[in-house]
């Protein structure tokens, strides 16, 4: 790993828009750092069917377990984007709470296209971002310019690989923590 890549308070898993194991390797991250002691804040993301056999998507507070569903059913017809930017304004309640507590890192689910038009959870990752907070989070391809433009080119692009996430997250360390993340 580079200096610059060490330095870089934030970082991305960078992915083809099919790639499903985002969500699956940021809460495996998430779980090994609270284990290893780390005060983790922010939200992780699961799609799944909801009670009427409809699929949904849920942001999940990595703290408190608390669900948060991101999506509206726009009827079986619809081939619009379902994301309901309404839920999304609830779990943004999460990065500010992480904010204030001050936690070693936050996993931001994804930057998407609300983040990409100044929307969703831009600002408050612009405001952990500016607390010196590490950051870490999932961006599409069609995302990257964007990415790249709401951070100044001061991110790192990480490979899809847990033991890639320990070796960024490994300077902020809390002392408590172990490291036996990866």
């Amino acid at each position: 790993m580079t200096t610059n890549m060490q330095a870089a308070r934030l970082a991305a898993i960078v992915h083809a828009d099919d790639f499903a194991g985002a969500d699956a390797l940021l809460a495996a991250f998430a779980q090994s750092l609270l284990q290893c002691g780390w005060r983790v804040g922010g939200v992780v993301h699961e799609r799944r069917t909801n009670a009427l056999g409809r699929k949904g998507m849920f942001l999940t507070d990595i703290t408190t377990g608390r669900e948060f569903c991101i999506s509206q059913d726009l009827g079986p017809q619809s081939h619009a984007c379902c994301i309901d930017p309404a839920g999304v304004a609830q779990a943004s309640a999460v990065l500010r709470q992480a904010l204030a507590d001050g936690v070693d890192l936050v996993i931001v689910n994804r930057f998407g296209a609300l983040e990409a038009q100044g929307g969703g959870f831009a600002a408050e990752m612009l405001a952990l971002a500016q607390a010196g907070i590490p950051l870490v989070t999932v961006v599409a391809e069609k995302h990257f310019d964007a990415w790249e433009a709401f951070t100044g080119g001061m991110a790192v692009r990480l490979p899809a690989h847990l033991h890639a996430l320990c070796t960024w997250s490994a300077p902020w360390a809390p002392r408590s923590a172990t490291q036996e993340t990866a």
